[in-house]
């Protein structure tokens, strides 16, 4: 469905491919946000959310309450108190060719062509490729400092950022307002990468992959002493909350910026014309190289404040900006092995070993090859790709950064194809485990899925570790103080191989308390290495483990009675997410209940003669189910984990007391005093309907911080709106 064009879906095809999406964009959103370690290139992404528009444009009362357009970047990571902005950091609509700037300009020129008297102008400068921070200064001072987070709330950081040399603790100069939020971009230069990276080479640390996720991973350190030695740099170019505008034009803001101590991009310009931009964008782009640090485009702007306050926003991006990207660089280097890794739904993924070589400053040793189709040179629908050549070990091949992120390979050098190389042959079992690794047919159009799948599930040791982080993440057991850090070390160390081995964790008490001892003492090496300082009592960490532990221990314990849907969830099955596994809670009401019907669907030549006909769950997910409960080896793990937890009964209250039961509500905003998931799922066990859009026949909304298109159409339709404490006070939950 996913290569369907859009004005050829289906109502419900485009409801699926919305969700689709929604679950696909997130998880990038997490892993480039909160883990800086993103897994697709920026057009990639990009392509994903052009496609979510698109489908929303032509269907827009299927917009999901998660839908990507709604939100901007991810969550806060854990581990920082919250800030909440007083203005969004949003995110920009991208340009990729002249012609998209030409039409920037000609949107503008269209919205303000009855204003004779204004002189539009624009701004252009580079795009730095770093980590957005926020700067709040009372009377001059620096206060307070945040990640931009999910453009609503972001993580404080304000004693890392007090580390870098470029934010002054004080401004200098005058003129500045009482409050202002300084906004812009932290960054590594490539000289200091090299230097960080020969250090941690030098002390048997780790590897790091570019100076953007370096940039960004040191900024969230616990330990400002470590962010301090990294030696980051800042930029400056916007603001958010102030009492008063810092000057009439973006231009002059930004040039009083560095009269008040900050450094400004030097290559920034004003310009009037469309010719004059790309100008601009053809200078920066040449000077790229040389200026030791990275860049992915030029971003264009507004000038005059007065005219971006008219023009106004659209839903998570200013009208009134656009960054234009820069293509991507390439090198030439030669492919010596191809390796197959295993992820958390089973996945076989090939990934390309070269000899090292510098792409856009980053050494580029490692190509994921995506599958045995891509590495055979057709797409997922049977066309060529790079003019139909396949990859094969020993071939030279051209390497590209897409979006100056992710390398792939765009060509390969036939003219210096080996005599000897040979087409590659994907295995058809698990590297790991040793299980069947099978391409699924799709039931409604007949074709194999372009990725090989180990059916090892449960057992198999590649997926745990990607199993048991999501097994502990918030929409499915939630446990404090098991996040992916503490999951890793437990897991490396032999004391957590399955879901069930968390909750008898503390019989092992002794052992996890060394692991967490090794690390610490192993982290604290890692330091003095970096800094060339000593360590002072690392032993001395002991009695904080133990107090750790226990800690965590009880965490555990407050989680052996989880609701169905968030045990369901848990596990990870494919194609089931949170939705899905309340649906399913939904509809068995006990986990005894599901699971007979799961192994019984699993026996059945036609499942549809035992599996119940549900609203929502089609013959992907009975597919997936039958996968799961066909798989005799995950009746073991299965069971361990229920002799440990006992998931609740799904019970749906609709009696006389439920004030809400038969209505229609709609969440939406930021919820603070309980997760989205959590919001639904209490509104469907009061016998309430929960809808992603505002319609007619929507009877309550429920609107946190940030709410926007949804709160407007409700207020203009005459529904009620009412704050999350409202809610819970309606329900007899406050």
């Amino acid at each position: 469905m996913s290569e369907k064009p859009v004005e050829d879906l289906s109502e419900s095809e485009a409801a699926a491919e919305l969700e689709r999406l929604a679950t696909e964009i997130a998880e990038h959103d997490r892993r480039y946000h909160m883990e800086d370690a993103p897994t697709i290139s920026d057009a990639e992404y990009d392509a994903l959310r052009r496609r979510n528009d698109a489908i929303e444009d032509r269907f827009p009362h299927l917009v999901r309450e998660d839908s990507p357009s709604q939100k901007v970047g991810a969550p806060p990571a854990e581990g920082f108190a919250k800030v909440r902005h007083a203005v969004p950091m949003l995110s920009l609509a991208k340009a990729y060719t002249d012609q998209d700037v030409v039409d920037f300009l000609e949107r503008a020129k269209r919205f303000f062509e009855r204003d004779k008297d204004f002189d539009i102008a624009f701004t252009a400068e580079p795009k730095i490729d770093g980590l957005s921070a926020s700067l709040r200064y009372e009377n001059g001072v620096f206060v307070q400092g945040a990640t931009r987070g999910d453009g609503a709330v972001g993580e404080d950081i304000t004693a890392n950022l007090k580390t870098i040399a470029d934010i002054p603790h004080r401004l200098k100069g005058v003129g500045w307002p009482d409050v202002i939020e300084i906004r812009g971009e932290v960054y590594m230069t490539y000289a200091e990468f090299e230097a960080l990276k020969a250090r941690s080479a030098a002390a048997g640390g780790q590897d790091y992959v570019n100076p953007r996720n370096t940039a960004a991973g040191s900024l969230r350190q616990k330990d400002a002493s470590v962010t301090a030695s990294r030696n980051l740099k800042f930029f400056a170019y916007a603001w958010g909350f102030t009492t008063q505008d810092p000057a009439p034009t973006q231009y002059e803001a930004v040039q009083k910026f560095g009269d008040w101590g900050f450094r400004v991009n030097p290559l920034m310009v004003r310009a009037k014309s469309v010719d004059e931009l790309i100008a601009q964008y053809r200078q920066i782009e040449e000077q790229r190289s040389s200026l030791g640090y990275d860049i992915d485009g030029v971003v264009y702007k507004v000038d005059q404040l007065e005219l971006q306050r008219r023009w106004g926003f659209v839903t998570g991006e200013p009208r009134w900006a656009i960054a234009h990207k820069f293509p991507a660089e390439r090198a030439t280097t030669t492919l010596r092995e191809i390796d197959i890794q295993v992820g958390r739904t089973g996945t076989l993924a090939p990934v390309a070993r070269l000899d090292p070589v510098t792409v856009g400053g980053v050494t580029v040793e490692n190509v994921t090859l995506h599958n045995e189709d891509y590495i055979a040179g057709i797409d997922s629908t049977g066309q060529p790709i790079r003019d139909g050549k396949d990859i094969r070990i020993g071939d030279t091949v051209v390497i590209q950064r897409a979006g100056d992120v992710i390398p792939q390979i765009v060509d390969v050098l036939l003219d210096k194809r080996p005599a000897t190389a040979e087409p590659y042959r994907m295995r058809h079992t698990c590297p790991v485990c040793g299980s069947p690794a099978t391409r699924e047919i799709n039931e409604k159009t007949g074709k194999e899925d372009s990725r090989r799948r180990c059916t090892g599930e449960l057992i198999c040791a590649a997926q745990a570790v990607e199993r048991l982080r999501h097994f502990v993440s918030r929409g499915a057991f939630d446990i404090e103080g098991l996040g992916a850090e503490n999951i890793d070390l437990f897991f490396n160390a032999g004391l957590i191989r399955t879901a069930a081995d968390i909750f008898t964790l503390k019989n092992r008490r002794a052992e996890a308390q060394q692991a967490l001892a090794t690390r610490r003492e192993e982290q604290a090496r890692l330091r003095e290495a970096a800094s060339g300082k000593e360590r002072k009592n690392v032993r001395s960490a002991d009695q904080r483990n133990f107090e750790g532990l226990d800690k965590l221990f009880s965490a555990i314990d407050a989680r052996r009675e989880p609701e169905l849907d968030r045990f369901i969830f848990a596990l990870g099955i494919r194609h089931i997410g949170e939705t899905t596994a309340a649906m399913l809670a939904r509809t068995f009401s006990t986990v005894e209940e599901w699971i007979r019907v799961g192994k019984e669907t699993a026996a059945a030549e036609d499942p549809h003669t035992v599996f119940p006909s549900v609203n929502g769950i089609g013959d992907t997910v009975i597919g997936a189910l039958r996968d799961f409960f066909g798989n005799e080896r995950n009746d073991a793990v299965l069971d361990a984990l229920l002799a440990e937890v006992r998931p609740k009964p799904y019970v749906v209250t609709v009696s006389a007391e439920s004030v809400v039961a038969g209505k229609t509500v709609v969440f939406t905003g930021s919820l603070e005093k309980m997760t989205r998931s959590e919001a639904k799922a209490m509104a469907e066990r009061l016998g309430a309907k929960v809808a992603g859009s505002v319609s007619a026949k929507t009877d309550l909304v429920v609107a946190g911080p940030g709410a926007g298109s949804k709160l407007k159409q409700a207020t203009e339709l005459g529904i009620e709106v009412i704050d999350e404490d409202a809610w819970l006070e309606r329900v007899g939950r406050s």
